[in-house]
Parts: C-alpha cells; structure tokens; sequence
C-alpha cells in the first residue's frame, strides 16, 4: 500500500517552498493511532512534506517474508532517504529477523540518538536536572547477530568493533556537542576486561577528544557509569557508547527522566535517516484511544530539525511542553495532584494543535540548532606489519579433566609449534590449572612457535591435519597474531 500526501493548506500552494518527501510507516497495535495523531499535528504546524507510506512488520512477517519488509518497501527508503517508523510487532516464535536491526545495518544508520530530558515537576521524575544525550554505535558489537553452537555445552556470540565504526560514532558524539554547545562528552566502555574490543573502542575516544579543546572528555568503566548515570545523571551531558551498552543505557536514561513513552530516536547514516518512538507496539492498548504519541512526536521533531525545517520542529516541540506543563496528559503519565485532565491519544494530539505557536511558561523552550554537520571521510591507516605466532584451537572434548587432554593434544606438538596453555571459558586450567575450576565441553588450546617465532600456516594445517588423524574434535581455529610487534590477542584468565 502506498499513500502519497502533501502538508500544505489552499493559501500556500502558490508560494509554498517544496516539499521533502519522506517515507512513513504507520507500524502494528498502536502504531496506527500514534501515527495519525502526529501527522495531524505536522500538518497543523506547517511542515513542508510528502508522504509516502509503506507496510512493515507483523503482517509482513505472516505473509511468509522472514525479514519483515518487502522489496518495494526498501526500494521507497532507498529512494526518500528519510523514514518515519511506528513501533511494529515481530511475531513469537523463531525465524524473524529484528527489522529495526536489519534496517539500521542495510541503511548504514550507524548513529543512535537519544536526548533524555527530565520534564520535573510536571513529569514524575527523581532527577529534575537530567538533560542528557546518549550516542549509541548502531552497526558493530555484539549486535553483529554472529552466533554458533560449539558444543553440547557452549555457545558463542563474536563481538566486533572496527576502527571505523568507532571512529565515526565517536566523531559524530563531538561534533553533535559542539553543534549544540554541549560542553562534555563521556565514553563508556569495559576495556579493563575486553582490552582488544573495547580497548580499541577507548583508544580512538582519547584520540579524537584531543581534536576537541573546546569540549571536556572523560571515560569510565561501564559499571561505574551505569550507575553513575542513574543515580546522578546531571553530572552527564552527551555520553558514547559501543552498541550494547549504548542500548541498555538509553533506556534506562529514557526511563529515569519519567518515562520510556515520552522518547523519540534518531538513527543517522551518511545518506539514510530514520526516526522512530523506543517503545514497543503495546498491542494491548491498541484500538482503545489510549497510546500516547509524545514519544513518535518527538521523533518527528528531530526529523524535521534533520531535514532543515528547524522552526516547524521548535515550534511543535514548544507546543507539546506547554501541553504537559498545563497538565493535559495521557493515562501513562497522568497522575493524581499533578495532571489537570486525563485524555486520549486524539486528544492529546488536539491539545498540542491548539498551543502551536506558544512557548512554555517553566520548561527552558527548545531551540534546535540550524543546519547538519558533515563528517570527514574515513582514511584507513597505513598497513601494519602482521606476524603470525600461534593459534588458538577450540576443542570440543566431553572429558573434565585437562591434565589428561593436555598430554593428548601435546602430541600434536612439531618443531616449532608447542601447546603452551588449555583454557576452558577462558580460565587457564593446563599448566598448572586448579581442580576447583568448573569446566565445559569447550577447550581453547593455544599452540604457540617455540622462543616466541612467527611460524608459518604451513605449520597450522599440518598440526590440524595430526589432529584429525588422532580424532581429536576441533570446532574452530583463530591465528594469533602481532601488529607492529604489538600481542593482538589476549592471555588466559590466570597466565
């Protein structure tokens, strides 16, 4: 189904600047009834645009496509560049995608953007200060999807950050503050445990915030921030994170201001853009006239700030604020002493139509800023010197004992290759392991050239070949290698 519409009233056609054309879908459960209610308040409030509408997600789904959306769909995004998304149901049961995660990947969305504001006294809230941003990486981590069975006992998920996607997601966090004249940016990370992963993560974030006099830096362990961040989150202006943590955490930013249901997000590539409400489709409600909107409404803003229409944006922003402020609130946030009237989506969407052009009179007004920020094209470093030093073999063995599966695998020992430690869930348990260490099915063991010498892949196929001729169970191999001379892999837990 496609709808083409444009906003725009009798007495503007003659004069109207042209419309952007964008993409919208009005999503599952209360999807429909949130989308209805903030198109009608675009459209009150002057935005300039032309809709074109797609179907996506749970009966997408049923009709037997496992992704979610079909080519048609993708091809209108690909052409509009901008989307406008309702929450959408993904059915039970395995075999279906994650659409929000498949679409931010194909699109190159790398930047997640969550502003998490505190609306006290007319929202419930804790932190009346909070005014923060969270800049979450959309493509990398452990959201790559990449997972297998090993063994009976073992499964795995890779986690991969690249120097580039760190690059971009940290560059866009600064550059965003500078924008808005933001005057800090954190990072979050757990580089004292992932030192490759999260390492790399870190050492770009010191690299660049370098590039950034103008703007304070600081990293913390994700632990400490976490918590850091719930209990005293005015001590936080914008904050970057790999994805996972970034995931979680806007959330719980997203909550503690008051509620989940008053977010919107932006997802941003070099050409794509998609904004959308972060909570769920709330089928449960849907059809009922109870849904708040404020969360898709906030996501239309920041669309609208996107795409140059930066006083539409500030003024229906301006407008929603005065609504909650006059205590004119949906049943999520409707609270007894503190809200005035208790109504429904439809409602809720006529109350902010009817104060388009008015400023909040104790909410600081919203000014969002003019014009978008270009980055700098990634420049790939200059190859390093890579030398191979081992290998690490994943062994699936049912035995729990490694002093007996290290004398077998030291069989596999050659010339100038020797098995120099047994790990099991990353703890080393050969040489010298201890008999209190819980063990799996699932045996790392590191081959390593003798005196520390590169060694040849040569030498890595014919140890494995001696592996299968001894049945030995190998499931997967990684190459340990040095850049620069530089260890690129970690030690055992232990060693």
């Amino acid at each position: 189904m496609e709808l083409s519409t444009t906003f725009q009233s009798d007495a503007q056609v003659l004069e109207a600047p042209v419309a952007t054309k964008i993409t919208i879908a009005r999503g599952d459960g209360i999807g429909p009834e949130i989308m209805e209610a903030t198109l009608r308040i675009l459209q009150a409030a002057g935005a300039q645009l032309e809709l074109e509408e797609i179907e996506v997600g749970e009966q997408v789904y049923l009709s037997g496509n496992t992704s979610g959306i079909s080519k048609e769909a993708w091809q209108s995004l690909i052409r509009n560049k901008i989307f406008l998304k309702a929450p959408i149901t993904t059915p039970q049961g395995g075999g279906y995608k994650s659409l929000n995660v498949t679409m931010r990947k194909t699109l190159g969305l790398y930047a997640n953007i969550r502003p998490c504001v505190s609306l006290h006294p007319f929202i419930a809230t804790r932190h009346p200060k909070m005014d923060v941003v969270i800049v979450r990486e959309n493509e990398e981590d452990l959201y790559a999807g990449i997972e297998h069975q090993q063994t009976d006992e073992v499964v795995q998920c890779l986690k991969l950050i690249s120097r580039p996607g760190c690059e971009r997601i940290i560059r866009y966090a600064f550059e965003y503050a500078r924008q808005y004249g933001r005057r800090k940016v954190s990072c979050f990370t757990k580089d004292n445990i992932m030192k490759q992963t999260d390492g790399l993560f870190h050492r770009i974030f010191d690299k660049i915030a370098s590039e950034y006099p103008d703007i304070r830096n600081e990293h913390l362990i994700v632990d400490i921030g976490a918590a850091r961040l719930a209990d005293a989150p005015e001590l936080f202006d914008v904050v970057v994170m790999p994805n996972l943590y970034g995931d979680i955490l806007s959330d719980v930013a997203a909550q503690i201001t008051g509620s989940v249901g008053l977010a919107g997000s932006a997802n941003i590539g070099e050409s794509c853009a998609m904004f959308e409400a972060i909570h769920g489709s709330a089928p449960s409600i849907a059809g009922k006239n109870e849904a708040n909107p404020s969360g898709l409404l906030q996501a239309a803003c920041m669309l609208l700030s996107h795409i140059g229409q930066t006083e539409v944006a500030q003024r229906v922003q301006n407008a929603w604020l005065r609504t909650l402020e006059e205590g004119i609130h949906t049943a999520d946030i409707y609270k007894e002493g503190v809200s005035r009237q208790r109504v429904g989506t439809q409602a809720f969407a006529q109350a902010v139509i009817e104060r388009l052009g008015q400023q909040p009179a104790h909410i600081r007004a919203v000014q969002y800023a003019a014009g978008t920020f270009q980055l700098p094209p990634y420049t790939p470093q200059l190859p390093a010197k890579k030398e191979l030093l081992g290998v690490d073999v994943f062994v699936h063995e049912h035995s729990r004992d490694p002093e007996q599966l290290g004398r077998r695998l030291q069989a596999l020992n050659t010339q100038g290759l020797r098995l120099s430690m047994i790990t099991n869930r990353g703890v080393k348990v050969w040489p010298e392991g201890f008999e209190q260490t819980f063990c799996t099915d699932h045996w790392r063991c590191r081959f390593e050239g003798t005196e520390g010498k590169p060694v040849e892949k040569t030498q890595l196929l014919a140890l494995l070949g001696k592996a299968l001729e001894l049945e030995i169970d190998v499931i997967k191999t990684e190459n340990l290698y040095s850049f620069n001379g530089k260890r690129a892999y970690s030690l055992g837990q232990g060693q």
